[in-house]
């Protein structure tokens, strides 16, 4: 391989450009100055982006889920109709181009007309609700009220970009159903992955900014004469140039002063992280054995570093030139399988300068236009050399279609393509020089030496850009998210505050009216029960029914012979009456039990608040009082004393008509002798208890017993004892004589006592029996006698069945209650988590708009 230098031609052309070059060079110190202030903006604004995306996945993780959203252009229809309900006029096209639906990855079902404000230098593009008016004009001022949401460049992410689309539109595996079935957080996740990204590449980026050295990446495709063209750089032939140059290995040439002077060429070890300090990752050859590494080597990747002396000058070398360390990379061919190798590359944060070699002869290729256009949007300005320029005959045909496709390819290079566009034959210029690679040389030169604002910084500061456009759409459309859900939890709050501060304040009230409705209706059931059966038992007291009632009155009296069958008769029916005075009490109760009911449901539907279920339980009266089998069973073993208590045995109120020891009907139903001695011997309590007996009543003491001829009461031989003594008494003359009339009065008084008083006297004779039982049987207990027993059993089920409705409306109070307190501390919370994320979301809007004019400065050439 030849090492000897290749002189220059001595043209009118290279000679100006020599100036140039000398005279930028003798402004160094100035330019350098200038590069520092702009570097030392570039790194203050990488430092801001890293707080602001650090506190953007704090954020994240801790306070706001953030939602991905997704922004598409509208149907045609659509916007025209918006530009008509608008009054759009001769702007409805530009409009039509700034209007997008906005929607989230996570809910699809959100959807919102937002509008495209266009973008001015250092202010990021902002977009507004649609619904709001749009403005003839963009906006001059800041911090207006409208919910802003700021986006990109264009209406879509850079760097955030999340690929969720898992086939054809309609299939299972469609967005719209992949995405239905994705969480919040899961997007969150992958969203924070992206940040996380991103703080790695910005902080390579810092390192690569602050580093001195530049690294100009030389990449095209296959045989457009990259080796050469590197060659012709180095006026050296150190590249080979055969069919397959360089198939598979990076070349990276440094200038051997950083090699201690020494030329020679390190083959990077697979793996290793190259240091030229460390002999472990690399092995040492010689220059003249590089065509040969790199035959050897056409199936393996490899890293080769190439250290080169260049006796040039500073002026005119471009690895020597005492400014900066440069490094130039001849990369593999695009259109080999190395394609994504080479990209991959191109886009890593250590190149600075891309320099693409394209044959004039074949223009670009499918890979090279995809190469240029990802390397375009990572690095912004590249520098693009068209190679074997001279063997095309219409040039200016070649120049023209080459430059549209650079328009469309990268644009930022096509604005400046006077100095980044070259038509050049680098193997012409290998052999004998020539003025268009003379510009090409000193335009290289002056971009990476004395525009590294523009070839070094710029990379950094489009790549700080993309990533703020990123930031100002994630938090814009969150901001609108955030503010929708403010208002959301303020509606809410306007609805369930007032609700629940109604109800803590008539809670008091409301428990006092239950209770006061459950005193009310058991102590009047009680009053009321005891009033019934005191008077129902007064009157059968005084032989009459203890309530009247159809088809229940007193038997008739059947003549002297059925006075036993008639007085048992009157006790039954005089019991019965009873029982149904027991009745009617709990049918009385139940009407103020239903009445107390009806008042806790009106209770209810005061003190409830809409949209709370109302009680379906049906309240049945006749269901109260009604005794379980269990119960009856238990009953019947307890004693006829549970029977006056708890309502006898047969489930007819208090079954006193179908008690044997009530019906038993014995000698003192038809004559009560205890009754009639205290009434005539004993005090005048007793006395005025019966003020109606005559002295028929007195004589009929002492022949009550004559009249029991029936056998039932005095046996025969008391009969014939009796009349014995009746012989024996007419033996005596004086008894003879005062015999007849007193025989005549008795035998009279008897017969209009049986037949005038019995058929009264002893009804009221066995009503006073029975009163008289029922008082005394728990005379012990007042409690439990039977007006008060039955008034405490009446009440307790009325009071059990309204302690049960209030019971039942007492827990749907206290469930609306904790409903409503729940809705309001929910809405409390979201209020004051999206109000917090309003206010973040436009703090971080506001300090990424101050972080991008940074940025663009940092650009300025």
């Amino acid at each position: 391989m030849s090492q000897a230098y290749l002189s220059r031609t001595s043209s009118t052309a290279s000679v100006d450009a020599t100036l140039a070059v000398e005279e930028k060079v003798a402004r160094k110190e100035d330019v350098q100055s200038a590069y520092l202030d702009q570097k030392d903006r570039l790194l203050s604004a990488i430092d801001a982006t890293k707080t602001v995306l650090n506190g953007l996945r704090s954020f994240n993780k801790e306070s706001w889920v953030v939602r991905y959203p997704q922004l598409r252009e509208q149907p045609e229809s659509q916007v025209q109709q918006d530009q008509t309900d608008d009054g759009a006029t001769a702007s409805g096209s530009r409009r039509k181009s700034l209007r997008r639906s906005l929607s989230f990855a996570d809910d699809p079902h959100f959807q919102a007309d937002v509008v495209v404000t266009p973008v001015r230098k250092g202010v990021a593009r902002s977009m507004t609700l649609a619904s709001i008016s749009e403005p003839e004009e963009p906006p001059t001022t800041e911090g207006d009220d409208d919910r802003l949401l700021p986006s990109a460049d264009a209406a879509d992410f850079h760097l955030f970009k999340l690929d969720l689309k898992l086939g054809a539109h309609g299939s299972s595996n469609s967005p719209a159903s992949l995405v239905s079935h994705l969480e919040k957080s899961s997007i969150a996740n992958l969203l924070d992955d992206r940040i996380g990204a991103s703080m790695n590449h910005i902080s390579k980026l810092r390192a690569r900014v602050e580093d001195t050295s530049s690294k100009v990446l030389v990449t095209g495709d296959l045989n457009a004469g990259k080796s050469t063209f590197v060659n012709a750089l180095l006026r050296r032939e150190v590249m080979p140039v055969d069919q397959q140059p360089c198939t598979t290995a990076f070349c990276e040439v440094h200038d051997a002063t950083e090699n201690g002077g020494v030329e020679e060429l390190h083959i990077v070890k697979d793996g290793a992280t190259y240091s030229r300090d460390d002999e472990s990752t690399f092995t040492r050859a010689e220059l003249s054995e590089l065509d040969a590494i790199v035959s050897e080597n056409e199936d393996v990747h490899r890293m080769l570093k190439v250290y080169l002396a260049d006796g040039r000058s500073s002026s005119e070398s471009l690895l020597s030139n005492g400014v900066v360390d440069i490094s130039l990379i001849d990369a593999p061919g695009l259109n080999r399988d190395s394609i994504k190798t080479t990209a991959l590359f191109a886009r890593q944060e250590e190149i600075d300068v891309v320099v693409f070699v394209v044959s004039a002869e074949n223009h670009f290729t499918l890979s090279a236009k995809e190469f240029l256009w990802n390397a375009s949007n990572e690095k912004a300005y590249l520098f693009i050399v068209v190679n074997k320029y001279e063997q095309i005959r219409d040039k200016a045909k070649c120049r023209r279609l080459v430059l549209e496709q650079i328009k469309q390819l990268s644009p930022r290079t096509y604005e400046d393509a006077e100095d980044l566009v070259h038509f050049v034959d680098s193997a012409a210029a290998m052999e004998s020089g020539s003025a268009p690679f003379n510009s090409l040389e000193s335009a290289l030169r002056s971009f990476v030496l004395v525009k590294r604002a523009k070839s070094k910084l710029t990379p950094a500061s489009t790549y700080l850009t993309h990533l703020l456009s990123d930031v100002d759409l994630l938090v814009g459309a969150n901001a609108i998210v955030a503010q929708t859900e403010l208002e959301r939890a303020r509606e809410d709050l306007d609805k369930s505050r007032p609700v629940l501060e109604k109800m803590q304040k008539g809670r008091e009230v409301f428990e006092e009216n239950l209770e006061g409705i459950e005193e009310a209706g058991a102590t009047r059931t009680r009053m009321h029960t005891k009033e019934i059966l005191s008077d129902a038992l007064e009157r059968v007291g005084q032989g009459k029914l203890g309530i009247t009632k159809p088809g229940l009155a007193l038997p008739s009296y059947p003549g002297f012979f059925g006075i036993w069958e008639y007085a048992s008769e009157v006790r039954k029916t005089l019991l019965a009456s009873l029982d149904l005075a027991v009745e009617f009490a709990q049918d009385e109760a139940r009407l103020t039990t239903t009445a107390g009911v009806n008042s806790i449901a009106e209770l209810g539907e005061e003190h409830l608040p809409e949209g709370v279920e109302r009680s379906r339980r049906v309240f049945m009266p006749e269901a109260m009082f009604s005794v379980r089998a269990g119960e009856k069973k238990g009953r019947r073993k307890s004693g006829r004393g549970t029977a006056v208590v708890a309502g006898g045995i047969y489930g007819l109120g208090i079954g006193l008509a179908q008690r044997p020891d009530m019906l038993e009907t014995t000698f003192f139903d038809i004559f009560d002798v205890q009754h009639q001695f205290w009434v005539h011997f004993g005090d005048k309590t007793h006395q005025e208890e019966d003020a109606s007996l005559t002295a028929l009543s007195v004589a009929s003491v002492g022949l009550g017993a004559l009249t029991m001829v029936g056998g039932k009461t005095l046996g025969a031989r008391g009969l014939i004892e009796g009349l014995v003594r009746v012989t024996d008494l007419f033996g005596n003359e004086s008894a003879r004589k005062w015999a007849a009339p007193v025989l005549g009065a008795v035998t009279v008084g008897v017969a209009v006592y049986y037949i005038f008083e019995l058929p009264s006297t002893i009804p009221r004779t066995v009503g006073r029996r029975i009163q008289a039982t029922l008082v005394k049987e728990n005379e012990d207990r007042e409690e439990d006698s039977f007006v008060e027993a039955h008034a405490t059993r009446i009440s307790r089920e009325t009071r059990k069945v309204l302690r049960l409705a209030s019971w039942d409306l007492r827990e749907r109070f206290r469930a609306a209650m904790n409903e409503r307190s729940k809705e309001v501390k929910g809405a409390e919370e979201t209020e004051k988590k999206a109000k917090h994320a309003v206010g973040y979301f436009k703090g971080v809007s506001e300090k990424t708009t101050e972080i991008r004019v940074k940025a663009e400065l940092a650009s300025l050439v």
